[in-house]
């Protein structure tokens, strides 16, 4: 598969961004208002919605960086697909952990050790990639 197309094209990318935020799904609107006012970076929620549904796929930098920011991604998330599986793979966990209430874990483990919160970070991220291996 091209890196134009499918899962891996830029509309791909920014559609599994905005189904993985962890709430309910932010508007194309509240995106371009959330990047102008924290970002300065003109972009509309027109072309956010055409970069989401492919009908628009040459974005430039500053628009794929003030993306990027919003979401917390590193902007070679839309360009280097094999950081861009590694970040989704990390976002599903986050999302399965939010679905699984996990609120009274991240409260039990204010009063753990550093290296105690890594140990049950490293557990967790075990447990779910021996749960979710890696797709072929």
């Amino acid at each position: 598969m091209a890196a134009t197309e499918g899962v891996f094209s830029i509309a791909g990318k920014l559609d599994r961004l905005f189904r993985t935020t962890g709430g309910p799904e932010p508007s194309h609107m509240a995106v371009a208002e959330a990047i102008r006012d924290g970002q300065g970076v003109p972009i509309s929620h027109t072309y956010i919605w055409q970069l989401r549904t492919g009908r628009r796929d040459n974005p430039t930098v500053q628009h794929l960086t003030a993306l990027a920011g919003y979401f917390g991604v590193p902007v070679a998330y839309f360009l280097d697909d094999e950081l861009a599986a590694r970040v989704d793979s990390q976002l599903e966990l986050l999302r399965s952990l939010r679905a699984a209430g996990v609120t009274e874990i991240a409260l039990r483990a204010a009063d753990v050790s550093p290296r105690g919160r890594e140990a049950i970070s490293e557990a967790i991220r075990q447990v779910w990639e021996s749960e979710h291996p890696p797709t072929a």
